[in-house]
């Protein structure tokens, strides 16, 4: 399979301790990814950062270091990333934890599977 030109990059902004059950929201949300037959995902870690409660977490102060500041991007085609939203949201709504997902555009050169 091959996607070229025209996709969307789904990045999802979240807390590493973040969990729904016994699984991190962001495993959860990878292996969903994965399910839905996405191009790929990719998880990103972050030394310092502050959501919306505005609270620091940094690889500095310990105890927080356990609660790092992470990314996952997906790239794919519009349509297929608009039907995986709702699917994050409901893990987000049963993981009760914060989040935010960004859209933009973005230009595949070349992927092939």
């Amino acid at each position: 399979m091959q996607i070229k030109g025209e996709a969307k990059l789904l990045r999802i902004f979240l807390g590493e301790s973040d969990k729904i059950h016994s699984t991190t929201v962001y495993e959860k949300i990878v292996m969903e990814a994965r399910k839905a037959e996405l191009a790929g995902a990719t998880v990103f870690k972050g030394i310092m950062g502050f959501g919306g409660r505005s609270r620091i977490h940094t690889s500095k102060i310990l105890r927080l270091s356990e609660d790092m500041p992470l990314t996952i991007e997906i790239v794919d085609e519009e349509g297929k990333i608009d039907l995986f939203i709702p699917i994050i949201e409901k893990i987000f709504e049963e993981a009760n934890c914060g989040g935010l997902i960004t859209i933009e555009k973005a230009n595949i050169i070349k992927y092939i599977k």
